[in-house]
């Protein structure tokens, strides 16, 4: 069986098994990281895979796993210990300035700049609702290059602030269209392999000595500064789950054959 609504998941949950799959994202809630657990244990075919949705939900996982892609020194902080320890590293190695990523917050929210480790640590050591979070050595930034892959279909577009360090459209940012260049979009295949993501939204940083590095990733963002509208990415997504699947069922027919 192919299930396709989050509500028909609901209704038939526990009757589900190995040779069933569900099409589409499980829903924002304390509960998605059980239920995509309990899912893939079972034996039932994710399309999105769990991994692929965590990461996406997740900016501390994405730290984590896709980190060999980002910008240097990055670390992931889950305590207390782990803040002292990587500042006192980043000191180390002469970084003064220093950026964090809140789990959760979109739109460039949840980003903040420390131009002093001491008071990043001052303010962060203070109250367990932070962690975790993703810690990061500031750098200058040439270029912010937001990426839609899915399928053949690709589109790229700058964005620049020059009001700020934030460069999202929501944070006061403009856009233009970009030409994606090849290293650019071997980075995204590469990292969209890693993250078992079908299709993304790929943010990319290049810096003033042309160094390359992803910022983030995600399954689903906001589409404003692209030349495609939401109704037809949302097609296109779904067009390309669907595909993925009956070249899944097609390849199990042809392997007991």
């Amino acid at each position: 069986m192919i299930v396709t609504r989050y509500s028909h998941l609901a209704q038939i949950y526990h009757e589900l098994g190995p040779g069933d799959a569900f099409v589409g994202l499980i829903p924002a809630s304390p509960l998605r990281a059980a239920l995509l657990t309990d899912l893939a244990a079972r034996g039932m075919r994710l399309l999105p895979s769990a991994t692929a949705q965590m990461l996406s939900a997740s900016k501390s996982m994405q730290a984590f796993v896709l980190g060999p892609w980002m910008t240097p020194h990055t670390q992931v902080i889950t305590r207390r210990k782990g803040l002292l320890d990587a500042l006192t590293e980043y000191g180390r190695l002469g970084i003064t300035a220093a950026v964090t990523k809140a789990e959760h917050q979109h739109c460039g929210h949840g980003v903040r700049r420390w131009n002093d480790l001491e008071t990043l640590y001052n303010c962060l050591s203070l109250d367990d609702r932070h962690y975790p979070f993703v810690l990061q050595p500031f750098m200058e930034v040439a270029a912010d290059v937001r990426v839609i892959m899915v399928g053949d279909y690709c589109e790229a577009y700058a964005r620049h602030n020059p009001h700020g360090f934030r460069m999202n459209l929501a944070a006061g940012g403009s856009s233009q269209p970009h030409a994606l260049q090849a290293a650019q979009h071997a980075l995204c295949c590469r990292v969209m392999a890693r993250g078992q993501m079908p299709y993304a939204h790929i943010d990319l940083i290049v810096t003033p000595a042309g160094d390359l590095y992803l910022s983030e990733i995600s399954l689903n963002a906001g589409v404003h500064g692209a030349r495609i509208s939401r109704e037809e990415l949302d097609r296109l997504k779904h067009v390309r789950l669907m595909g993925l699947i009956e070249a899944d069922d097609n390849g199990k027919l042809k392997a007991k054959s």
